[in-house]
């Protein structure tokens, strides 16, 4: 019995991804910082006094580490913040904000649309739209459509994630124009 190509390259590749698989897994299995580690283990001593004792210097040396900046403590909030600030944005993978999109920039559910305000907006040599958002992203117009009407400050603004990692921007609920961050 033969198997044709396709069906035989569609198995190589399933043998592939399956044999890959536990390194995937492993790599983005993201391990605890060694400091809080130690703190976490003070959980495991069985006498009291013990336990209070570890959890005393462990918590004091997480506290310095903290203060000197060896250690950074956010929390939800302050993560989404950053990833919306961030909105656009082709950066490396810091793994600290999370996913990432194809485009490398943060992505978390729901954050596919930033919503804001224009707060300065100007036309280049190539007449294309350069914004300035109320939060100081800059955006830019990469597409060649014509705007109705001229962007102004204090126009809202909506932009949103598109195909193939691009952006929309509707400005005062206009038709869309494609647009870049590059700040």
């Amino acid at each position: 019995m033969t198997i044709g190509t396709g069906r035989r390259t569609l198995m190589v590749a399933a043998m592939i991804a399956a044999a890959t698989w536990p390194a995937f897994a492993a790599d983005r299995a993201k391990p605890r910082a060694p400091i809080f580690a130690e703190l976490i283990e003070c959980r495991s001593i069985a006498a009291d006094a013990g336990r209070l004792a570890c959890y005393d210097r462990q918590v004091k040396q997480l506290d310095q580490a903290e203060q000197s900046q060896d250690v950074v403590v956010v929390d939800r909030t302050q993560i989404r913040k950053a990833r919306r600030s961030l909105f656009g944005l082709a950066l490396p993978d810091l793994s600290i904000f999370g996913d990432r999109d194809e485009r490398g920039a943060p992505d978390e559910e729901g954050v596919s649309k930033l919503e804001s305000t224009i707060k300065l907006a100007r036309q280049n040599a190539n007449g294309r739209w350069m914004l300035t958002l109320e939060d100081g992203a800059r955006w830019i117009q990469v597409d060649t459509r014509t705007v109705g009407r001229s962007p102004r400050p204090g126009m809202p603004i909506v932009i949103r994630k598109a195909a193939m990692g691009s952006f929309l921007a509707n400005i005062d609920k206009q038709i869309a124009i494609r647009v870049d961050r590059f700040n």
